[in-house]
């Protein structure tokens, strides 16, 4: 009997001896923790909801601007949230083509009704680019951000620089119609609010712009920008089109080919809806009021608020790929 309770004690002492251990070192990992914890600087001291708040605000005065310029929300979106919010870049992409898809998808109705955007033009190009975009979304979650940042800004500026440098982009220059628009009955005519006066429009060299816009597709996808800040030279400078039905139209172009693309983003997990849901809500409702801009400004200032608007997002871009503004 006395055997089996020294047995006893002996256990009961061995097991105080485990917890007092275990005791002991958890409480120097919350030690060790805790310090780090403090000694780690302060990313932020804003909650959760202001920075819902702030992508509201941003995106809802991104969308006033994005209708008219045409280039839609997500060009302006990525480097701008990109750069300003500690978000990850892909987060930020994801949620860029969503915005891109919800300021053309706000606008289109009001575009429509108004003959600033035209269905025939857009859905050959539109189905391309949205076919397109899918590949280019897979390898754009694959690239290292930094090459993408570089690329995106370099891209841009080669943009900004072709429109800087063209004549009489407002209301091109239209001979004849080639076959294809010809037989796909591409032509129309809009209500200049700013010249209170109806102008006719057609455009040509059809072909090639299928073709660019495959490519245009797979950029769009790849950056995570959708593809508004493309297609507005291609349809204005390319094909012909006048700058106002060019922007009208990019939106619808931009409706199929970001949502194509968005569903990569959606499956590997790359959109979280803090970010994207106030930043889709304040980019629809500001795209509404940029809607109706586009029937009142002048074409030579939608040129000059293209010009300028990818003539910043484009260094933003190039300038963060580069780490020389982080």
């Amino acid at each position: 009997m006395l055997k089996e309770l020294v047995a006893r004690l002996c256990e009961v002492g061995n097991l105080l001896k485990a917890n007092a251990l275990v005791l002991l070192l958890s409480l120097s990992l919350f030690s060790a923790s805790a310090y780090a914890a403090n000694s780690l600087p302060v990313v932020t001291t804003m909650p959760w909801w202001g920075w819902a708040l702030a992508l509201f605000v941003t995106c809802f005065f991104l969308g006033i601007v994005a209708v008219p310029s045409g280039v839609g929300g997500g060009v302006l979106f990525v480097p701008i949230v990109g750069g300003f919010f500690p978000f990850h870049l892909d987060f930020v992409r994801g949620a860029g083509l969503l915005v891109a898809m919800a300021s053309a998808l706000a606008a289109g109705p009001m575009l429509l009704r108004g003959g600033l955007a035209n269905l025939r033009l857009a859905l050959p190009l539109a189905v391309l680019a949205s076919a397109s975009a899918i590949a280019g979304a897979l390898l754009g979650l694959i690239l290292p951000a930094t090459t993408i940042q570089i690329a995106l800004g370099l891209t841009i500026l080669g943009i900004v620089a072709l429109m800087a440098t063209a004549k009489k982009s407002e209301f091109p220059e239209v001979l004849a119609q080639d076959k294809l628009a010809t037989a796909l009955s591409i032509h129309g005519v809009f209500h200049d609010a700013a010249q209170t006066k109806n102008i006719p429009w057609k455009v040509h060299r059809t072909p090639l712009g299928l073709f660019i816009f495959i490519l245009i597709g797979f950029i769009g996808g790849l950056f995570g920008v959708g593809a508004g800040w493309a297609n507005l030279p291609v349809l204005n400078l390319l094909m012909g089109a006048p700058i106002k039905v060019a922007a009208g139209t990019s939106g619808l172009i931009l409706t199929l080919a970001s949502s194509s693309a968005t569903w990569i983003y959606l499956s590997k997990g790359a959109v979280l809806a803090i970010i994207a849901v106030p930043s889709v809500i304040g980019m629809m409702l500001g795209a509404m009021i940029g809607a109706r801009l586009l029937h009142v400004l002048k074409a030579s200032a939608i040129r000059k608020m293209v010009i300028t608007l990818l003539l910043f997002a484009g260094i933003r871009a190039l300038l963060k790929g580069l780490g020389i503004w982080i």
